[in-house]
């Protein structure tokens, strides 16, 4: 079933408090996190950004650096540089702030809707994410090795089309395609689902570089796996509570370094999304 509230919780957590004139307040979630989850400071540093930006203007890019992993036990400060105001065009600086020092830099820039020349690359084929397991059913073999992390609420519906067993050591293929929403509704608001899929964009990425090498992003304390850098471009519109296809690949591992490449497409195949992400995967003892 939908879990609603999880969703509402996710709304929460991104409706910042604005304390100062371009000083917003955000909190995180009361989990047992070692550190604050990238996707959710990528978002909430997108939303305070957005909010200092005429409504007419739509982000169109965004690059974010994770600078120090995030304490979820304290608030975060985001404080916004209104860096140009053009005619077509908007940039804006963010730095999240967690005990006087920068946990995240991101640059976004804003757009006046235009019309133009128009082509996109094909959504590739998947089945239909209706017919694939959610996340608990998928999951439920791995259950007591995942702990407190398989029960908790989840406001985003996965369902994995090339899954890969937490404990498998098969090497794969250098990509993945994974189904995506929020898992109920969320109100009407294109900020918001600009946000939301903001969130959400972090959650597999960076797995995906694993693939080749036969592990799994669920192998314990045998790797060391951080963001290092995220970058979005928004194409075309979309609702992040209806099903969105991330296709992912990875072009390249090297220097305890992984790069993930993903293509976010509507249901009806419209690419709506392109990210790039760079990560730590760092081989404990290795």
């Amino acid at each position: 079933m939908p879990d609603q509230q999880a969703v509402d919780d996710l709304v929460h957590l991104l409706d910042l408090e604005a304390i100062e004139v371009n000083i917003f307040r955000g909190t995180s979630p009361d989990e047992d996190r070692q550190r604050v989850f990238g996707g959710q400071v990528a978002a909430q540093a997108l939303m305070a950004a957005t909010r200092t930006v005429d409504e007419d203007r739509k982000v169109h890019s965004l690059h974010g650096y994770f600078l120090r992993p995030g304490d979820p036990t304290v608030p975060i400060l985001y404080e916004v540089d209104r860096i140009r105001d053009g005619r077509s065009f908007t940039t804006r600086r963010v730095v999240a702030i967690q005990h006087g020092k920068a946990i995240f830099n991101m640059s976004a820039s804003y757009q006046v809707v235009e019309g133009g020349l128009e082509h996109q690359l094909e959504m590739p084929e998947a089945p239909d994410p209706e017919t694939i397991p959610d996340f608990r059913s998928r999951m439920a073999p791995w259950a007591e090795m995942m702990g407190d992390w398989f029960h908790r609420p989840r406001p985003i519906d996965m369902r994995h089309v090339d899954f890969v067993a937490p404990d498998s050591d098969e090497q794969m293929p250098p990509m993945s395609r994974v189904w995506m929403k929020a898992d109920g509704r969320l109100p009407d608001d294109p900020v918001l689902h600009t946000c939301v899929l903001a969130y959400l964009s972090d959650m597999t990425l960076l797995d995906t570089t694993l693939l080749p090498h036969g592990r799994s992003g669920w192998g314990g304390g045998e790797m060391m796996m951080a963001s290092l850098d995220h970058a979005m471009w928004f194409h075309r519109p979309f609702r992040a509570d209806e099903w969105l296809l991330y296709s992912q690949d990875t072009p390249s591992t090297s220097n305890a370094r992984g790069l993930a490449r993903g293509s976010i497409f509507t249901h009806d195949g419209q690419l709506a999304v392109s990210v790039v992400q760079e990560g730590l995967i760092r081989v404990v003892g290795g």
